[in-house]
């Protein structure tokens, strides 16, 4: 039988958190994409080659979407973002965290606290990231479907299909509600 463990963080919790990722120094402009990208990727493979439980696991692998939209060449994430996600990520590349990784049950917990925070943080990028690779998923099945070339989708692609999809759809509330214009 299964047993749900429920914890809230509250603003002093998260403070707490901010703190200890200033304190190492990580959240630094000078960062390293790849390095911090390696580092994070690393952890992720540690923690799936060990005995982590479960519960861990399935939030760490939300390091995975944090990780692949810095390095994304068709999601062109702006240079701020970066920054911000990299700040972020940087606590996964010091091997000297909170709790060592190597502690058999617990090593990979302080990374899962700090990925929650991260993803909650991050959301908004995290939900248009994912939106962006089911919109070029879709696009590459429609093109191999018609037989046509493969092509990179572009990040101004995918905005540009969202925003025909919205006008779209204010067009059809603006038939349901009143007469259309033409």
């Amino acid at each position: 039988m299964g047993m749900k463990f429920e914890f809230e963080l509250d603003d002093d919790d998260l403070a707490y958190f901010r703190k200890i990722v200033e304190s190492k120094g990580l959240a630094r402009p000078d960062l390293k994409v790849d390095d911090v990208v390696r580092s994070t990727r690393d952890l992720l493979e540690r923690a799936r080659q060990t005995n982590t439980p479960k519960f861990v696991m399935s939030i760490l692998e939300q390091l995975g979407p944090l990780a692949d939209m810095v390095t994304d060449e068709e999601w062109q994430l702006p240079a701020a973002d970066i920054d911000r996600v990299l700040g972020t990520l940087s606590y996964f590349a010091d091997p000297e965290d909170l709790i060592p990784d190597d502690v058999p049950g617990l090593g990979f917990l302080d990374d899962a606290i700090m990925v929650e925070i991260a993803c909650r943080n991050l959301r908004p990028e995290l939900e248009a990231y994912k939106d962006f690779c089911i919109f070029r998923s879709e696009d590459a099945a429609k093109r191999n479907r018609e037989g046509t070339a493969p092509h990179k989708v572009s990040r101004l692609e995918w905005l540009t299909a969202k925003r025909r999809e919205l006008q779209e759809r204010m067009h059809g509330r603006r038939g349901i509600f009143g007469r259309k214009r033409d």
